[in-house]
C-alpha cells in the first residue's frame, strides 16, 4: 500500500471514492503551531519581561523534543495522567533553556512553566488551517464518520473546542490517555475499536510520514500525507 501525499485538506474530497471513516493527525494537520515553538516561547517570555532568541529557543526545543521517549504512559492511572502529561513536557522545556543557557533567568521556572503549560491548552499560539472547517464540513454532509488521532495529550480537547472543531469528530484518540504513541498499531488499533470498523474502511491523514504514513500503513489504514509547507 503506497503512502498518498496532498497539499490540502480539500483534496480529499476529490478522489474517486470515499471511505466510511477518516481519522486525522492533529498538529501539523488540522493546526500548526503559530510561526514557531520558539516564537510562541519567546513571546510567552515577554511577559516576564524577558527577551530571548526565538531561534536559539526553536533549535532547543526539537533537540529536547526528539531525544524524549514518547508520550505516552502505559499502565499509568487514569488519575495519574494529567500529571505526567505536565512532567512530561516540563522535562523538555527544562532542557530546552538550559540548552540556551536562559533557565538562570527564571526566578521560578516551574510557575513559568505553569503558565507555558496552560497557554499551549488555548488557541492563542496556533493556527487553524484554512482549509480545515471547510474540508470536515464538507466530508461530514457527505456522510463520513470523522476522528482524531494524536500524540499530543488531554490539552487537545481544549484546542479543538477554542476552534470549533470538537463537533466534527466521533473520537479523539490520544497518546498519553491510551498508552502508545503513533507509530505504535495500538494506537491505530484503539481508533478502529472506537469507530467500529475494519482498518480497510478507514483512512489516516497527517504530516509525519513515519508517526502517520507508517503508523497508518503498517496498521491497514489507507495513509495520506499532507505537506503543510
Amino acid at each position: 500500500m503506497k503512502i498518498a501525499n496532498i497539499n490540502t485538506l480539500s483534496e480529499l474530497l476529490e478522489m474517486p471514492s470515499l471511505p466510511e471513516a477518516i481519522c486525522f493527525d492533529a498538529v501539523g494537520t488540522l493546526f500548526g503551531v503559530k510561526g514557531s515553538v520558539g516564537e510562541a516561547y519567546s513571546e510567552f517570555c515577554q511577559r516576564f519581561d524577558l527577551q530571548l532568541n526565538s531561534e536559539d529557543l526553536d533549535r532547543a526545543f526539537y533537540n529536547s523534543f526528539k531525544a524524549a521517549f514518547p508520550p505516552a504512559f502505559p499502565g499509568a492511572n487514569p488519575t495519574e495522567i494529567g500529571e505526567k502529561e505536565f512532567d512530561w513536557w516540563y522535562d523538555i522545556a527544562i532542557q530546552t533553556f538550559s540548552e540556551t543557557g536562559d533557565i538562570g533567568k527564571f526566578a521560578d521556572f516551574r510557575g513559568f512553566f505553569q503558565g507555558l503549560f496552560e497557554y499551549f491548552a488555548t488557541a492563542d499560539p496556533w493556527v487553524l488551517y484554512a482549509d480545515t472547517q471547510p474540508a470536515l464540513a464538507a466530508l461530514r454532509d457527505r456522510g463520513i464518520i470523522l476522528a482524531v488521532i494524536s500524540n499530543f495529550d488531554s490539552r487537545l480537547y481544549r484546542v479543538l473546542q477554542a476552534f470549533h472543531l470538537s463537533e466534527f469528530f466521533s473520537s479523539v484518540i490520544i497518546s498519553t490517555e491510551v498508552g502508545a504513541a503513533k507509530p505504535d498499531a495500538q494506537i491505530f488499533t484503539s481508533a478502529l475499536q472506537n469507530l467500529q470498523l475494519p482498518p480497510e474502511a478507514v483512512w489516516h491523514v497527517g504530516d509525519s510520514r513515519k508517526a502517520d504514513g507508517e503508523g497508518a500503513r503498517s496498521s491497514g489504514l489507507y495513509p495520506i500525507l499532507i505537506s503543510r509547507s
